[in-house]
C-alpha cells in the first residue's frame, strides 16, 4: 500500500514497516527457500510500486503473477491479518493493476526481440557458452560487419557474415588480426544448438523499445509481466535476456540523480543464474551497470533462495532487504544461513541466525534503508498481503489483456528488412556476374583470336596457290612459244627445199 510517498509492504510487532519513496532506487534482495513467499512479496512490492505510479518489470516463473491483474478479495486469512493489525477491512479497496504480458516465444504475450548486434558480442558469447578464442572471433565478426556497414538483425545475418569472414579471412588478418576456421565452425554449431532452443525467435525485427516498459495508465504504473515458464528450460537464454534487458535499460535512460520515487523498478526472479558460468568481465559490467543505475532512476530487486547466490559486490548494493525462511539440512546450508544473518543489522531483540530458520509462510526478517540512507535495524515482520489476486489467471483473460494493450499489433509482425544477409548475398551475386561476364568476355576473345589466326592461314593457302599457277603458266606459255618457233622455222626451211629444186 502507498501512502505518502512511503510504500507499505510489512507489519512488525512494532507496527507498519515501509520502504521509503527516494530510498527504493537503492535496490534490494528478496532470498528464501521454496515455498517461504517470494513470490507474494514480489507481488506485494509491485503492486505498491504500482499504486505509487511506478511501472515494474518482473518474470512470472509459474505463471502465479499474472493474477496481479486481476482484482482480490477478502478472505479469512486477510481478515485474521487486519485483526492483528488493527485494519478496517472495510477501507481495503482491492483492485488489480494495469498488466502487459510479454513473452519471448509470443505464444503468451507480446513478442520481445532485439537484434544481434544490438545484443552484442560479448553477451552472444556468454550466450551460447563460447570460451575466449571464440569470443574474441566473435567480437572480431561484430568489428568488420559495422565496419562495412553489414547490420546484423537476425540469426541468419551472423551465420552468413561468419561464413564471410571465414572465406575472406586472408584480406581481413592484417587489419584485424588470425581468424581461426576452426573458432568459425565452433560458433557455427553453438548457432545451430541456439536456434533448436528458439534462441532464434529472439532475434529479429520490431526490436523492442524499452520506453514500452515505462508508461503508467491511470495514474499507476503498468506492471510488465515476461511469461517466463518455457524460457526457464533454458537458464542461460533467460539470464541472458534480461541481461540485457537491463542493460538496454541503463544504456537508453537518462541521469536524473535521486527522485522521490523511482522511475522503473526491475524485478530479476532466479538471479543466480545471472552470475553462474559468467566470466569475470561480464560480471564487471553487471557490477556496474547495478551501482550506476539507480542515478537513472531505476531500482534493481533480485529475488533468490540465499544472499550468498550474488556476488558480495552485487549483494552489497541491495539497500532494501526481504530475507524468508532459509532450511539448514547440510553444512552448506547452515553456511549459507550464518552469512544470510551477517548481512543484516542486528537486533537485540532476537538471534537473526536463529529466526532465518524458524520462521514461517509469510513471515520474513526485513531492513530498509532510512532517510539518510543506512541500513535500519533488522525486524521480524509478516509480509502484507496483496490487493490483487493471487495466484494465476485464465488463457482467456490473459488474451483479452493482450489484445485490448495499447501496443497490441506493434511487435506481433516480424519485419525483415535488407541486412547483413541481403547485401553479402547480393554482393555475391554481382561478384559472380562479373565473374560470369569476364569469362564470357575472355571466351569471345580467344573465339575472335581462333577466328582471325584461321582466316590468316586461309589467305596464306590462297596466296600459294596462284603463284603455283602462275609459274606453270609461264612454263607453258614459253614451251608453246619454243614449239611454235621451232615449227615455224622447220616449215620455212622445207618452203626454200622445194623451191631450190624447181
Amino acid at each position: 500500500m502507498y501512502k505518502e510517498k512511503q510504500l507499505y509492504v510489512a507489519h512488525s510487532s512494532e507496527g507498519a514497516i515501509h520502504i521509503i519513496g527516494k530510498m527504493a532506487n537503492r535496490h534490494g534482495l528478496i532470498a528464501g527457500a521454496t515455498g517461504t513467499g517470494k513470490t507474494v512479496t514480489l507481488q506485494v512490492l509491485a503492486e505498491t510500486f504500482s499504486q505509487a505510479g511506478v511501472p515494474c518489470f518482473m518474470a512470472d516463473m509459474k505463471g502465479d503473477l499474472s493474477g496481479i491483474s486481476q482484482t482480490g478479495g477478502l478472505s479469512k486469512f486477510i481478515e485474521k491479518r487486519c485483526a492483528e493489525w488493527q485494519m478496517d477491512t472495510t477501507t481495503l479497496k482491492f483492485e488489480g493493476c494495469p498488466v502487459r504480458f510479454y513473452d519471448v516465444y509470443g505464444e503468451q504475450g507480446h513478442p520481445m526481440r532485439t537484434t544481434v548486434e544490438k545484443m552484442g558480442a560479448m553477451l552472444l558469447a556468454r550466450l551460447m557458452d563460447l570460451n575466449e578464442t571464440q569470443t574474441g572471433v566473435l567480437t572480431l565478426a561484430f568489428r568488420i560487419a559495422k565496419d562495412e556497414q553489414l547490420p546484423l538483425i537476425d540469426m541468419k545475418d551472423l551465420r552468413l557474415m561468419l561464413d564471410y569472414v571465414a572465406k575472406n579471412a586472408k584480406r581481413y588478418e592484417t587489419t584485424y588480426g588470425n581468424i581461426s576456421s576452426a573458432s568459425i565452425g565452433a560458433i557455427q554449431r553453438s548457432l545451430l544448438a541456439l536456434s533448436e532452443q528458439g534462441g532464434d525467435k529472439f532475434f529479429g525485427e520490431p526490436a523492442f523499445d524499452i520506453y514500452d516498459l515505462i508508461q503508467t495508465e491511470g495514474g499507476r504504473g503498468v506492471m510488465n509481466i515476461l511469461a517466463a515458464d518455457k524460457l526457464m528450460l533454458q537458464p542461460k537464454l533467460y539470464s541472458t535476456f534480461l541481461m540485457w534487458l537491463l542493460t538496454e535499460i541503463y544504456d537508453k535512460m537518462p541521469e536524473i540523480g535521486d527522485m522521490e520515487l523511482p522511475k522503473m523498478v526491475f524485478f530479476f526472479d532466479e538471479a543466480h543464474m545471472l552470475f553462474k558460468d559468467t566470466s569475470k568481465a561480464l560480471t564487471d559490467k553487471i557490477e556496474q551497470i547495478v551501482r550506476l543505475i539507480r542515478s537513472k532512476g531505476i531500482g534493481v530487486y533480485f529475488i533468490s533462495q540465499s544472499p550468498s547466490d550474488l556476488p558480495e559486490t552485487i549483494l552489497g548494493q541491495c539497500g532494501n532487504r526481504v530475507q524468508h525462511a532459509l532450511r539448514a539440512f547440510t553444512p552448506k546450508d547452515q553456511a549459507a544461513v550464518k552469512a544470510a544473518a551477517q548481512t543484516f543489522r542486528p537486533n537485540p531483540a532476537f538471534e537473526t541466525e536463529r529466526e532465518i530458520l524458524e520462521l514461517g509462510t509469510g513471515e520474513a526478517l526485513v531492513s530498509f534503508l532510512d532517510e539518510k540512507g543506512a541500513p535500519s535495524i533488522v525486524q521480524k515482520a509478516k509480509i502484507l498481503f496483496p490487493l490483487s489476486q493471487i495466484g494465476a489467471i485464465t488463457s482467456e483473460q490473459r488474451n483479452a489483456l493482450i489484445a485490448s494493450s495499447r501496443i497490441s499489433g506493434k511487435y506481433e509482425t516480424v519485419v525483415d528488412r535488407e541486412s547483413a544477409f541481403e547485401r553479402i548475398v547480393k554482393q555475391r551475386e554481382e561478384a559472380e556476374k562479373l565473374k560470369a561476364e569476364a569469362e564470357a568476355k575472355e571466351a569471345a576473345q580467344k573465339e575472335e583470336e581462333r577466328r582471325q589466326k584461321e582466316e590468316a592461314r586461309k589467305s596464306k593457302r590462297s596466296s600459294g596457290g596462284s603463284k603455283g599457277k602462275g609459274i606453270l603458266t609461264t612454263v607453258i606459255g614459253t614451251a608453246i612459244t619454243y614449239f611454235a618457233k621451232t615449227i615455224a622455222t622447220q616449215l620455212a626451211r622445207n618452203l626454200t627445199k622445194k623451191s631450190k629444186k624447181r
